[in-house]
């Protein structure tokens, strides 16, 4: 596992002195400090009753619940330290939610601790042991709290198992490896009583002050944002579909709903104020695409429009299969399809989000090696068959736990391959919840243990490429309205202190695949009025070129 573990920094609460004290050589102070620690799991994983041989200790989420049929449970370790002489006076699981929690009882079990992550089964798990706590999630919930007092008392190692007394759903939780170095995963919150012994010192004369005035480090110079400027009346795109100036303005709508995407597109247009230079669509597979509604979109002689598409062609199969010629059939007969049907210049993202699917065995195919290997094939085998009006992007998630895994540089197929640089990424507009910020939180997100932000580092490593974001948004829970005012007013600034993005692709739905988030620009009217001010700005008036 990649993700890091370490217990963050002790925070002091409180301190009561307690008298004149001990005496040692002179007289001494005795003061009692309380203070609170947070110790992040060092292991964590769920297992299935389904699958019970199969390990789940590399997935960035804890399952508890039964659904179809399924039962999973969860389990979480932790090893915190406490010094010599304190007392451990509470203690607190706590547990961040993902998405919204089942209304049902859910248990912590105390269990043996010789399980680890990287091994955990339905099949070897450790039995339950005694009940410790229980609670009964609200839907509201971000983070559920167990009094594990009774069982964490001192230093040493504590394993938790979660149940779920929901028969007709799961409740998801982040696990460690979806955490960041402040929030995350699983926590272990222990208050810690400490008495110290401090001698009493005669009092010394004050210090004569310096003649000499301190010396003072030099201050850095504030970062300034480049000031607002219209562009040219006439910005155009190239060859590669990179505009001459300003900033290619699209998006996704209608996600995870019925609505054809073409009509949910227009409504969203309308409702915005600014036709979508970009109409981004997701296929799979062996579909044919693009389709009839999504040709005329980008046929209309007063709405004139370019595609994104997203294209899964490993679907059913693996990227080393495809890599070694598995699916050239299906390459073949889409290339043949895109030559009889559609001459103009398009976007084209093989397997979005592709860290999402990396499996590290080498047997499983689905390596970073492996997405790196079917990229260059798909696209060298579209060259070779006369597809030569797509315009490639690579779409990233820019998560800061995949960036800090040893094969995330693995992923990207080269230069060559490569035409754009894309990002997928999403803010939250909750103050305290996952994610929380603005459009520069969005694009400047660092890797776990440090480094450099997603679009420094797209910079540094491929700094002749545009960058797309392919996917952005700012979203609330849905039982939560937040304005999104503020997180929208700093997307014009963003971007014209990241002169390197050349697209911005948001993607609109009132809710998400998990059925919590809402991504929508008009989850209220303050909302979209922010909104609708971003749409109107001058540095997304592009013109398609001929």
């Amino acid at each position: 596992m990649t993700a890091r573990r370490r217990t963050i920094g002790v925070a002091l609460t409180g301190v009561v002195v307690a008298g004149t004290g001990l005496t040692l050589t002179g007289t001494a102070n005795a003061a009692t400090t309380t203070e609170t620690t947070t110790i992040y799991s060092t292991d964590d994983a769920y297992t299935s009753s389904t699958r019970k041989t199969v390990n789940f200790g590399s997935a960035d989420k804890l399952v508890v619940g039964k659904e179809a049929g399924e039962t999973r449970l969860s389990y979480v370790k932790f090893a915190p330290k406490v010094a010599a002489g304190a007392t451990v006076t509470a203690a607190e699981l706590r547990l961040p939610v993902e998405s919204k929690p089942v209304a049902a009882t859910l248990n912590v079990y105390s269990v043996a601790g010789t399980w680890s992550e990287q091994k955990l089964t339905a099949a070897n798990a450790p039995a339950l042991g005694w009940l410790v706590a229980s609670i009964k999630p609200r839907t509201t919930d971000t983070t559920l709290r167990f009094d594990v007092s009774k069982v964490v008392t001192r230093a040493g190692t504590y394993a938790f198992a979660l149940k779920s007394a929901a028969t007709n759903g799961v409740t998801r939780l982040r696990a460690i490896e979806y955490g960041t170095a402040t929030a995350g995963g699983p926590e272990l919150v222990l208050t810690v009583k400490r008495t110290t012994i401090t001698p009493t010192r005669p009092a010394t004369p004050p210090t004569t002050a310096p003649t000499t005035p301190p010396t003072t480090a030099p201050t850095t110079p504030p970062t300034t944002v480049p000031p607002t400027t219209t562009p040219p009346a006439e910005c155009v795109t190239g060859a590669l579909l990179v505009p001459s100036c300003g900033v290619l303005w699209g998006a996704a709508a209608g996600g995870f709903t019925d609505t054809p995407r073409d009509q949910a597109l227009k409504s969203w247009e309308t409702l915005t104020g600014r036709t979508a230079t970009i109409f981004h669509q997701y296929h799979k597979g062996d579909e044919q695409f693009p389709t009839k509604a999504e040709i005329a979109m980008t046929q209309d002689p007063q709405r004139p429009r370019v595609l994104l598409l997203n294209w899964k062609i490993a679907y059913n199969s693996t990227w080393a299969k495809v890599a070694a010629g598995e699916q050239n059939a299906r390459i073949d007969k889409w290339s043949a399809y895109v030559k009889q049907n559609y001459h103009q210049k398009f976007f084209l993202a093989l397997h979005h989000e592709p860290e999402n699917d990396v499996q590290t065995t080498a047997s499983s195919g689905m390596t970073a090696k492996d997405y790196a290997a079917m990229y260059r094939h798909v696209i060298t085998r579209l060259r070779a068959n006369g597809v030569s009006n797509a315009v490639n992007v690579i779409a990233y998630m820019g998560n800061e736990k995949w960036m800090a895994q040893s094969w995330w540089k693995d992923l990207y197929p080269g230069d060559a391959y490569v035409d754009w640089v894309g990002l997928d990424s999403y803010v939250s507009v909750e103050k305290g919840y996952y994610h929380y910020g603005g459009m520069g939180d969005l694009l400047d997100r660092q890797p776990t243990g440090g480094g450099l932000g997603w679009y420094d580092w797209a910079v540094q490593n491929h700094p002749t490429k545009p960058i797309m974001v392919a996917e952005w948004g700012m979203y609330h829970r849905r039982a939560t309205i937040t304005d999104k005012s503020a997180a929208f007013a700093s997307v014009v600034p963003e971007l014209k202190a990241h002169p390197a993005i050349k697209a911005v692709v948001y993607f609109d739905t009132a809710s998400d695949d998990e059925g919590d988030r809402d991504i929508s620009v008009n989850s209220s009217a303050s909302s979209l009025a922010a909104f609708k001010k971003v749409a109107a700005d001058p540095m997304f008036k592009v013109t398609i070129g001929k």
